[in-house]
């Protein structure tokens, strides 16, 4: 068990604080959302009340030890980092990753107005709004937890810190969030303590996320008459069977790899086809070119650079190899045309934003310590692995940093329609945080 003098100093999260902070928040959502060029966000709307609640218990007024510094690298874009000072140098544990911007939501698509907190009139535990649980309910719990350790000011040998960031969802714009921080030095002294990333949900461990490659393959043929079919090269038939061909590559030289039953993973590297796309044309025209665009989940026990070698490795083997390599659709398919010197051709293209996943490591005193406390707290440990994605932490990880993730919110309101999370979740939470920070003074 975790010591009770820290547990009893700092109480249970404070339902009036946390709802009027978080309505705050919720009420700038609309001038959060992060899909540029349509939506840029604003998260300094949300670090200046993040800052005016720590203010009281800062040492900017002088009423509490709280550092709290406000840090830009683009004009409205603020990441917040704050500080409870501990007595031992190098003792750091740290919460981090609770971003302050959010995905996009229509209000003619929610039940209830998705910019402002509501509350379900038959369940007064619910507290409504985007980006109640990803991410604006943990900017929300966290700082409460950094605002009542400055009203109590329990002696502690760790530093506790906070670190609040910018644009974690859209990485179209980079080095103005956590990879700023990094790269400027400034989250260096968090290498010394175990780094909870908290920005997953269900208030169980998350011990592994998938690394991510979106990708377009697109073929060229011949546009032709369909009634003439034998003069075309009918380039949706070559997509489809060349897409074929480089699943059937990929799951052979990626297959499910062993430590995924150790890590929990609920699938193994996945590569699917989720849209298709081409210039258009009547029901007659055998189209002569096409797309098809999808995703790879990666699981972290691979590398996402050496898939996509392979991948350019097999287009450019079936192109070569089109006669032998691919499937035909019937007797006059043909991705070949000698007469006319014409040959078929795939291309494969990546999206900048390849996202790497992350095996956390469990030998370490921090997933120790957030394992002990989760079943504490909410009464049992189920650490899990999705092939979901998370950006940035796996950077952190390769810096050096311990990390670990944790989340209060709900996984199936996640980026959803009417998302929601719970207050009795989020308590849980603020009690396994003070639960961390216990055991681990206890090993000083």
């Amino acid at each position: 068990m975790a010591s009770p003098a820290l547990k009893d100093a700092v109480g249970g999260l404070d339902r009036d604080g946390f709802v009027a902070l978080l309505s705050k928040l919720i009420g700038e959502s609309a001038r959060l959302q992060n899909d540029p060029p349509v939506h840029r966000p604003e998260e300094d709307l949300v670090a200046q009340h993040v800052v005016d609640a720590l203010r009281p218990v800062s040492t900017e007024t002088g009423g509490g030890p709280l550092v709290v510094r406000k840090v830009s690298y683009a004009e409205g874009r603020s990441n917040v980092i704050v500080e409870y000072p501990g007595t031992v140098p190098g003792r750091i544990v740290s919460f981090v990753g609770m971003h302050m911007d959010v995905v996009p939501a229509n209000p003619s698509e929610w039940d209830f107005d998705p910019f402002s907190l509501t509350f379900d009139s038959e369940d007064k535990d619910k507290l409504r709004g985007r980006g109640t649980t990803d991410c604006l309910g943990h900017v929300a719990l966290v700082a409460q937890l950094m605002r009542r350790l400055g009203e109590v000011k329990p002696p502690l040998k760790h530093s506790v810190i906070g670190v609040f960031i910018a644009n974690e969802e859209n990485s179209s714009v980079t080095g103005i969030g956590v990879d700023g921080l990094v790269k400027d030095g400034l989250l260096d002294m968090l290498k010394t303590g175990p780094l909870f990333w908290i920005d997953t949900a269900d208030k169980q461990p998350c011990i592994g996320t998938g690394g991510m490659i979106p990708w377009h393959l697109k073929a060229t043929g011949k546009l032709f008459h369909s009634g003439l079919a034998h003069k075309a090269i009918n380039s949706m038939e070559m997509n489809m069977e060349a897409l074929k061909e480089i699943q059937k590559r990929f799951y052979t030289d990626f297959p499910p790899h062993e430590q995924e039953k150790v890590y929990k993973f609920a699938t193994p590297s996945t590569m699917k086809p989720t849209k298709w796309s081409y210039p258009g044309g009547g029901l007659n025209q055998i189209p002569g070119e096409c797309t098809i665009s999808g995703d790879i989940r990666l699981t972290p026990f691979y590398s996402t650079s050496h898939v996509v070698e392979k991948l350019k490795e097999y287009v450019e083997d079936i192109n070569e190899r089109l006669e032998t390599t691919l499937d035909t659709r019937g007797p006059v398919s043909k991705y070949v045309l000698p007469d006319e010197n014409l040959r078929g051709r795939l291309e494969i293209s990546f999206d900048g934003d390849v996202m790497n996943g992350v095996a956390c490591n469990l030998k370490s005193r921090g997933f120790k310590a957030l394992c002990k406390a989760t079943e504490e707290i909410v009464g049992h440990v189920e650490p899990y692995s999705i092939t979901g994605s998370l950006p940035l932490i796996r950077e952190l990880q390769d810096e050096g940093f311990d990390v670990q993730t944790a989340g209060y919110g709900l996984l199936k309101t996640y980026h959803a329609k009417n998302e929601y999370c719970l207050f009795s979740d989020m308590a849980q939470g603020f009690q396994v945080f003070a639960s961390i920070i216990s055991q681990l003074e206890e090993e000083v």
